[in-house]
């Protein structure tokens, strides 16, 4: 009786695999592959075997061949991967440098450890205040298109409240599509797109990020500056719990001693709408060049969800209501750390820095 050329099979492989596991660099399995699973392997002269089998003997050692052939290969893989790693991380090792003593020694100055700076921090500290009041913080793209940053906010192409927002436009794609975004309110788009889609309403939700506008610098306004908007959408949402999350914020983040005040405003998106303004921290409330001698800085929009709003995204407007506010990050820590110009944020004078460390 004739013995079966895969007698030796499972032997073979552990030997193959032993093989593959004592490989210490690329160069090697490189120059071991021919041998390991090659033309002149020993699994190719196994293969080769299988012809003088009968015609079912034959599948069923193919089958246990190529299984064989399976394991052997993906171990090779994995241990090409395993060394690969290993060779790229010893050439970045070798190619690190160490400046520090180089700079300390040529320079002898000390080495200071950086910080957030202060929008960073003040935007931190906006997030943990609202999150405390019960909402949760998301994201949104900085270049939107037109329709998310105008036309589903209610400002469809040529209304004349397009000119309350200096745009710049994005050379992509059709003229005038796409944008820098001028406010963070098509990241309350977004949400209510993706909670129809996902059936999540309610709402209650803050934003932060970047905003562009072509506004030129003072005291109070940057051409590339910091928003949070704050959405909220649920049953019986009333212009009351709009101005009642307004005042907690204010006294919540500024103290007891400021105060809000809400005035009638417009903007497309919101009905009512209301421009909402604080006591100013550097004058208290006397008058001062920041705000202007009213005793008040404006610090951002707010007013009730319009249904064109909800329109847009697939709401019913009879079922849900809500509301939103939107203010300058940038604004509050103008506020609250009695800054009587804005443009000290992007001056980068050391002196001024280091007193927010």
């Amino acid at each position: 009786m004739t013995s079966s050329p895969l007698a030796g099979l499972a032997d073979q492989k552990s030997q193959l695999l032993a093989s593959i596991a004592a490989l210490e660099s690329l160069e090697q399995l490189r120059e071991a592959e021919p041998r390991l699973i090659g033309k002149r392997s020993v699994l190719a002269s196994l293969q080769k075997s299988l012809g003088s089998l009968e015609p079912e003997a034959r599948r069923e050692a193919g089958a246990l061949l190529q299984e064989a052939r399976r394991v052997v290969e993906s171990a090779l893989e994995e241990r090409r991967a395993l060394l690969a790693r290993d060779a790229r991380l010893r050439l970045l090792e070798a190619d690190r440098l160490d400046l520090g003593d180089v700079v300390l020694g040529a320079l002898r100055v000390p080495a200071a450890v950086g910080h957030p700076g202060l929008v960073a921090s003040t935007q931190r500290e906006l997030e943990d205040v609202f999150v405390t009041m019960g909402f949760n913080v998301a994201d949104g793209p900085e270049v939107e298109s037109d329709w998310y940053n105008f036309e589903a906010l209610n400002i469809p192409p040529a209304h004349p409240a397009r000119g309350l927002w200096d745009t710049f436009y994005v050379d992509l794609g059709e003229p005038e599509t796409v944008v820098l975004r001028t406010h963070t309110s098509p990241t309350q788009i977004h949400l209510m797109e993706e909670a129809v889609r996902s059936a999540t309403l309610p709402i209650h939700s803050v934003m932060p990020g970047r905003c562009f506008r072509r506004d030129t610098p003072d005291a109070r306004h940057l051409a590339t500056f910091h928003q949070i908007e704050g959405l909220v959408v649920d049953r019986g949402i009333t212009f009351a719990h709009l101005a009642g999350v307004i005042e907690t914020f204010t006294r919540a983040y500024f103290g007891p001693d400021i105060e809000s005040r809400l005035r009638p405003g417009f903007f497309p998106f919101t009905e009512p709408s209301a421009e909402f303004e604080v006591t100013c921290t550097i004058c208290r409330g006397g008058g001062c060049r920041t705000c202007s001698q009213t005793g008040w800085i404006e610090l951002g929009g707010c007013g009730m969800l319009d249904p064109a709003v909800f329109d847009a995204v697939g709401i019913d407007g009879d079922e849900w209501s809500g509301f939103a506010f939107g203010f300058g990050i940038d604004r509050c820590a103008q506020m609250r750390h009695e800054i009587a110009d804005m443009r000290a944020l992007i001056e980068n004078d050391t002196r001024f820095l280091r007193q927010f460390s």
